[in-house]
């Protein structure tokens, strides 16, 4: 089933082309973009892989063995209105034998029902195996209902969270998929003028495929030991880059809150600029993104929608300092530019929370399985049983 859905021609695609802009507000060029980038590497085998490495069992070493299964019914409550969460959330209980139960969001009526009708396409037995539901926030009886499976996946905001735990009966399985965010971090060697080019194409990638929404989108880029200049150049670039992204995968509908924060968080940024700090703004306020070149490492608003604010750092020491209570909420940080120090960098960085590590252009594209929140993506959807036998 995965391997169709990499297919731009098939019919899950060609539903999700037609149905998910509408619904989500996405353009179709960001859905089309979006699923193409994102679904790469989620290939049938790319799945058994992962089922190996998570579940794979050591039954011939020294007569013990773990027998790994799913539970009788996971109840998976589904948030925001990216279609690969959705779709993953759904094929990995059924990878270890859970028949599901999916609320879908209010953001995304469409993906869970294209990925249920998918699966029973290719198999029409383990399509039963999914359900598909809606109700609403306040339709607490249903809620309690959906909660009672013995095994519950939320995903959403950390107060969300907190209620739906509050809610879930003991000797329920909860497996909880926060807040997050991400950031990139920039070396010397990525600002240089023979790298700055790419570097800035890549980074707007990353800014504009699902209009900044999703988990794995940049809210700010710090560079690291750069003389102001060279920020100023970076900041340049890739506000030529996410013009050029404009033409291709343009930015989709945003909500008129969304677009006040937007507009407020520009003019707060120009009033700075206009008091003789060392901050600068770039893009109209008629353009559908904004770069934001600030002279701190001070953690400001961000209000997405392909706004970025690019800020100096001294020193890799000084970044935990500058990301504050971002750090327990870091899903991934694309680095470049260090050179023969990346290794090291990346174990910097990866001790500030962030459950991956990548390049830029490719925080979109996660492996299909990656320690999303610093947990596998079967095992805990599973109960293990060793076996020790004489």
């Amino acid at each position: 089933m995965l391997d169709r859905w990499r297919d731009p021609t098939s019919k899950a695609r060609e539903s999700l082309d037609v149905a998910l802009p509408q619904a989500t507000g996405f353009s179709r060029e960001v859905v089309r973009a979006g699923l193409a980038h994102a679904l790469q590497g989620w290939t049938g085998n790319a799945l058994r892989a992962v089922v190996q490495r998570e579940l794979g069992n050591g039954g011939g070493r020294d007569r013990q063995c773990t027998l790994a299964a799913g539970f009788e019914t996971t109840s998976v409550l589904l948030a925001g209105a990216l279609p690969t969460p959705t779709l993953l959330a759904i094929v990995a209980p059924l990878a270890v034998g859970s028949p599901v139960l999916v609320r879908t969001p209010s953001g995304d009526p469409v993906t869970a029902r294209v990925v249920a009708s998918s699966i029973a396409e290719v198999d029409a037995t383990l399509g039963a195996c999914v359900e598909v539901v809606r109700f609403g926030a306040g339709e607490l009886d249903a809620l309690d209902i959906f909660l009672s499976a013995e095994c519950v996946v939320a995903s959403g905001s950390d107060a969300t969270i907190s209620a739906i735990a509050a809610r879930i009966r003991a000797a329920r399985r909860f497996v909880a998929y926060g807040h997050r965010v991400s950031i990139a971090v920039l070396g010397p060697g990525a600002l240089t003028s023979s790298a700055l080019p790419e570097t800035c194409q890549r980074l707007a990638l990353d800014l504009a495929l699902w209009d900044q929404l999703g988990c794995l989108s940049p809210i700010a880029l710090y560079v690291v030991a750069a003389n102001p200049s060279a920020i100023d150049h970076l900041a340049t670039g890739l506000a030529a880059a996410l013009a050029r992204a404009e033409l291709q995968i343009p930015r989709g509908r945003v909500a008129i809150a969304a677009a006040a924060a937007f507009a407020h968080a520009r003019a707060e940024a120009e009033v700075r600029a206009a008091a003789g700090r060392r901050v600068a703004v770039y893009g109209s306020p008629k353009d559908p993104w904004c770069v934001v070149r600030e002279d701190t490492d001070e953690l400001r608003e961000a209000p997405l929608y392909r706004f970025v604010r690019i800020h100096p750092v001294a020193d890799l020491a000084g970044l935990s300092a500058a990301l504050g209570t971002l750090t327990p909420h870091l899903a991934a940080v694309a680095i470049d530019g260090f050179g023969a120090d990346s290794p090291s960098v990346a174990q910097q960085v990866a001790g500030l929370g962030a459950s991956r590590v990548c390049a830029p252009g490719r925080m979109q594209a996660p492996p299909l399985g990656w320690h999303h929140d610093g947990q596998g993506i079967l095992t805990p959807l599973c109960r293990f049983s060793d076996l020790e036998v004489d």
